[in-house]
């Protein structure tokens, strides 16, 4: 029997929705096919976004979504994607399958379908081959109420009312696909840039973030933010955030494994390395710690999630992979490591939305079909604007020889919005399933439910079964003596909501 002992008189922080944030990029198909089919489609669509994908996203509750990119961003010139759809620039998409990019998915459009989805805005600048007049011109374009113009020019096609631009960011991968700069140099360049992401209405202040590193390049987040950060008290503050971005690759970028077809041993070492995301955050949070002791500045993990080779058949350069239990693992234990860090954590998108790397939902023509992934951000979204518990659960080791041993249990619990005690659980043993009492402090339980994702490690939605790996709900906890009593299936995710 392991214990979990939760704490609801010491709130910790604060959950930002924005942990469960998500990202869209022009790869693949994740814009176009995905997201945006156009308004003369066949596919039912409300000014060319997909009506099921978007309903799909509202029930999920999605809080923010990054774009145009990843790597794209350091390419893209958005003046290319406004204005009459017929005269946009054509050009290859060089980073990503070398396929024509119409532009026909711009600013306005990506604006739309944040309206649609009702979330928050993240744009991505161009530092990597941009200018600080195209940056300053774009912030411009899309936010600035009075007579300017890049105002003028927003107005002539089409949109009278200026934007809200929630987060910024300047520059994206700029160690690797972004210009493959220093760390000083593009401090250097990061404070130049920023100075003209302009805050044009007061009242809507954009959050600025800084290029962090990749993974466990400490050097990069010290000396970056040795140069650049200043307090808000200070210049009035130079960034916001800073990004870190780390994937979850089993085997190496060479030979990444299938998605599907792996061994007990592959299992072990994705969840593994997934784990290493506790070590990443609170690593580069001591190094921010030396410069922002009062945690100002948010940590933005805006790129994570599993990547597979691609499916077989499919575009190398399309990333389409499929969506297993084995990421619903992935997913659920990165979630708890968010939460568990949301004093420094502000916000994490996962890579990427629809049809690309750990995607939520994947699409086929008309057809849509809802991953592992997304059933779990389904059951998370609870944590969403949540105060952070103290918790703890006792835990053993599981796993394949001693390379690939791992903790079997990983937890987070939150009281939320509505008032419940909101305790997330991962399993991430094959074979073993635990027996677990819950003790909520000097409080009475009236009533707990329950809902989960689990199965066959291998078990994944498609086309033909959509529903072979869902949410369903748990009747298997139970009050006694106060006390929670359940057992936790092996490989799987769980989501208790407790009446206190």
């Amino acid at each position: 029997m392991k214990k979990l002992y939760v704490n609801p008189m010491n709130k910790l922080s604060h959950i930002n929705p924005e942990l469960q944030g998500h990202f869209s990029e022009h790869l693949g198909r994740c814009i176009y096919e995905g997201l945006f089919v156009g308004e003369d489609s066949d596919i039912p669509n409300k000014n060319g976004m997909r009506t099921d994908v978007v309903e799909a996203l509202k029930e999920m509750k999605i809080p923010v979504l990054r774009w145009p990119g990843g790597c794209f961003a350091d390419e893209y010139h958005w003046e290319d994607g406004i204005g009459p759809k017929e005269t946009r620039k054509r050009m290859i998409n060089t980073h990503w399958g070398g396929v024509v990019e119409d532009n026909s998915f711009g600013t306005h459009e990506f604006m739309e379908l944040c309206d649609q989805l009702g979330c928050k805005t993240y744009v991505n600048g161009n530092v990597g081959s941009g200018t600080v007049q195209e940056m300053s011109s774009w912030v411009e374009y899309m936010t600035f109420e009075g007579v300017s113009p890049m105002a003028d020019l927003r107005k002539k096609n089409g949109r009278e009312d200026a934007w809200t631009v929630d987060f910024f960011g300047v520059g994206n991968e700029n160690w690797g696909c972004g210009g493959n700069m220093t760390p000083e140099y593009y401090a250097n360049l990061y404070r130049r840039y920023q100075t003209y992401v302009r805050n044009y209405n007061p009242e809507k202040k954009i959050f600025k973030v800084c290029c962090g590193a990749n993974a466990d390049d400490y050097e990069w987040t010290d000396v970056v933010m040795k140069n650049c950060f200043r307090s808000p008290e200070e210049f009035h503050g130079f960034m916001d955030g800073i990004s870190l971005h780390y994937y979850t690759v089993p085997n190496n970028w060479v030979n990444k494994g299938s998605a599907t077809d792996f061994t007990d041993k592959e299992w072990y070492m994705t969840l593994k390395k997934t784990l290493k995301m506790e070590e990443l955050i609170s690593h580069h949070t001591a190094i921010m710690d030396k410069y922002d002791k009062q945690h100002k500045v948010g940590l933005i993990v805006d790129e994570w999630g599993t990547w597979f080779d691609v499916e077989p058949g499919t575009n190398p350069g399309f990333l389409y992979q499929q969506n297993t239990v084995r990421d619903a693992l992935v997913a659920g234990i990165n979630l708890n490591i968010f939460n568990k860090h949301s004093d420094r954590v502000r916000m994490a998108n996962i890579a990427q939305l629809v049809n690309v790397l750990q995607s939520v939902i994947l699409t086929d023509g008309e057809n849509m079909v809802l991953t592992p992934t997304y059933h779990v951000f389904n059951m998370y979204k609870y944590h969403q604007d949540a105060e952070l518990l103290e918790s703890f659960i006792e835990n053993e080791t599981v796993g394949l020889e001693d390379e690939y041993k791992i903790p079997a249990l990983s937890e987070s619990v939150s009281l939320g919005k509505d008032g419940l005690v909101h305790i997330t659980i991962t399993n991430s043993s094959i074979d073993e399933s635990y027996d677990i009492e819950g003790v909520i402090a000097d409080t009475d339980i009236k009533s707990v439910n329950g809902e989960i994702v689990t199965g066959e490690i291998h078990a994944h939605n498609t086309f033909d079964a959509p529903e072979t790996v869902k949410k369903e709900d748990f009747a298997g906890c139970s009050i006694k003596d106060n006390k929670l009593s359940f057992t936790i299936p092996a490989a799987s995710v769980l989501h208790l909501a407790v009446e206190i």
